[in-house]
């Protein structure tokens, strides 16, 4: 069965036990989406979980009547008459919306709908369905428009399906990234400072530093250059890159003396003007430029979600100046460097080919030119690939890189982008052999995305538990008795000599609590110190996961963690 029809059709039981339960509701929209349906209504009351039982045992009453999904073709003029006796208000609006004088209604029982359909035969055709949540909306989506309630639901075709699919909600629920920062004390996010920007607490800044010390090394490593450039900048760049033109929504605008400026969106245009400051010669190309850099973009408050959508986030952005028969080698390059990355974090992935977007800069000519390129590129590397037409950037299309994490679900994360239109934008050019002035093409790159997003990502994907290299504390040092603590500090500076990161338990705790916490923490390894150790001078050494892995020299301790830790050996072993 269709599960798009089953969803609507449940989202439609689901309101008319709603209007039995509270009759007073007015009805909102009801469509299905990804993985449910949800329905939005206008009521005094405000619901519970609670509620949701009742509203879900409600609509098993309705299952079990079988009552039959009647479609009537009415005029709009009697369908608004209609509406009105039952004080729809916001279905009214709706009505007034469609340009059609005949409409479809739908009905099941007593209940009636304005609705295109398609629905099922009956009720009872409805096996296997679950109310989610409770979630507040704007109608239409307008921030001035009034506040409904949403109830999300989902429903499929068996209750075995729904089962598997309500574990893994449960799974994702314990991986949230909100939850895990919170409770691994990683970061957070303060309203008083403003929805979307994020404070890195210390645990989560080493986690951070840790990965960009590392882009910084492999970016380096690749022939890239590391530059810097300013937070704001006049409106005249993005007026010439085009960004207030195609983007000006997402962006925040300020004066300083009396001029307009930008808090910089994008990095691309500060790039093009460090590549501008002299002149460049093929032999020059091609030209990389890599920066650690933070952008601001404005998002609605209703999309903000943790790491995941912020207004204020760092990319491991490059941009690669170079000749066009240079372009796909540079392109192929890029896809090792993706591919080396995922592999070090542990990340499968899917691949998308945004192409050219209604509303584009540049000539259509160019743009085949570019897509036919990283089509090539893909291919040549043998990356199963889908295109996703229309989905490209106003200046370009891109390779959108999807993350798949430990659960199967799919993570925005490393793009490419061809661009022939900053260049001819911004008239930068480089001299040919023959002397004469050609114009390069630009190719925007990050490998892991947005630094918060893949933070987040990376977080659900572990579930909180960093592999020994990520762990913000790599070893927790834990002594039993008061007489092994002298023995616990000195393994804890061995340890700390060989740079791993390392926190001291010495406090007059039970080992259990001290065993228990760090498991919470999720720390990788604990070396437990007692008498025995001490007089042997070894150390005993249990792994996260309740893991007693016996006692060995520190010697051969240091050795087993530098190989976990070694980030070749991990690529290797892969």
């Amino acid at each position: 069965m269709d599960l798009e029809t089953l969803r609507h059709s449940c989202s439609h039981i689901m309101a008319s036990a709603v209007k039995e339960l509270y009759p007073d509701a007015k009805l909102g929209i009801g469509p299905a989406i990804e993985n449910g349906f949800y329905y939005d209504f206008d009521l005094n009351h405000q619901f519970t979980p609670e509620d949701l039982e009742k509203i879900q045992a409600k609509m098993q009453e309705i299952v079990k009547d079988n009552k039959s999904f009647e479609r009537m073709e009415v005029k709009k003029d009697q369908a608004k008459k209609l509406l009105e006796e039952k004080g729809e208000t916001y279905k009214i609006q709706i009505l007034e919306g469609i340009g059609e004088e005949t409409i479809t209604i739908y009905k099941h029982g007593d209940f009636i709908d304005l609705c295109r359909g398609p629905h099922l035969e009956s009720t009872s055709q409805i096996k296997a369905f679950k109310l989610l949540s409770i979630a507040g909306a704007y109608w239409k989506g307008i921030e001035t428009n009034p506040v409904m309630q949403r109830i999300y639901g989902t429903a499929f075709n068996t209750p075995k399906e729904l089962k598997v699919y309500l574990h893994g909600l449960e799974q994702a629920k314990k991986r949230d990234h909100r939850k895990l920062g919170k409770e691994l004390d990683l970061f957070s996010i303060h309203e008083e400072a403003g929805s979307g920007f994020v404070y890195y607490h210390p645990k989560g800044a080493v986690v951070r530093n840790l990965i960009e010390e590392f882009l910084r090394k492999e970016n380096l490593k690749r022939g890239y250059e590391l530059v810097y450039i300013p937070h704001i900048a006049k409106i005249d760049l993005y007026n010439t890159s085009g960004h207030t033109s195609y983007y000006s929504e997402n962006m925040y605008f300020m004066k300083i003396d009396e001029q307009d400026y930008v808090i910089k969106p994008m990095n691309c245009p500060g790039h093009i003007l460090i590549y501008k400051r002299r002149l460049t010669s093929y032999r020059d190309l091609p030209v990389r430029f890599f920066e650690l850099g933070t952008v601001y973009r404005y998002e609605k408050s209703g999309v903000l979600h943790g790491l995941l959508r912020v207004r204020g986030f760092t990319q491991d952005d490059a941009h690669i100046f170079c000749r066009l028969e240079q372009l796909k080698d540079e392109i192929l390059d890029v896809l090792d460097f993706i591919n080396y990355v995922m592999d070090v974090f542990g990340f499968k992935y899917e691949v998308n080919l945004s192409t050219r977007p209604d509303k584009f800069a540049g000539t259509a000519e160019n743009w085949d030119k570019a897509e036919d390129i990283l089509q090539l590129a893909l291919k040549e590397r043998n990356i199963p690939f889908a295109i996703d037409p229309g989905a490209g950037v106003f200046y370009g299309p891109k390779i959108d890189v999807k993350l798949k994490d430990a659960l199967g679900r799919l993570w925005q994360g490393p793009t490419v982008q061809v661009d022939f239109n900053l260049p001819e934008r911004f008239d930068i050019t480089y001299t040919s052999e023959d002397g004469s002035k050609q114009r390069p093409v630009m190719v925007h790159r990050a490998i892991l995305g947005s630094i918060e997003r893949f933070f987040g990502a990376l977080i659900e994907n572990y579930a909180g538990a960093f592999p020994l290299w990520l762990a913000p504390v790599q070893v927790s040092v834990i002594s039993i008795t008061k007489e092994n603590k002298a023995y616990a500090e000195k393994i804890k500076e061995a340890l700390g000599d060989e740079d791993f990161r390392v926190e001291l338990d010495i406090r007059d705790e039970t080992l259990q609590r001290k065993i228990r916490e760090k498991e919470l923490l999720k720390v990788p390894y604990m070396v437990i110190l007692g008498k025995k150790e001490q007089e042997e001078s070894k150390v005993s050494l249990r792994a996260r996961g309740m893991n007693n892995l016996g006692v060995m020299s520190l010697e051969d301790l240091i050795t087993k963690l530098k190989e976990e830790a070694n980030l070749r050996e991990i690529c290797k072993s892969k």
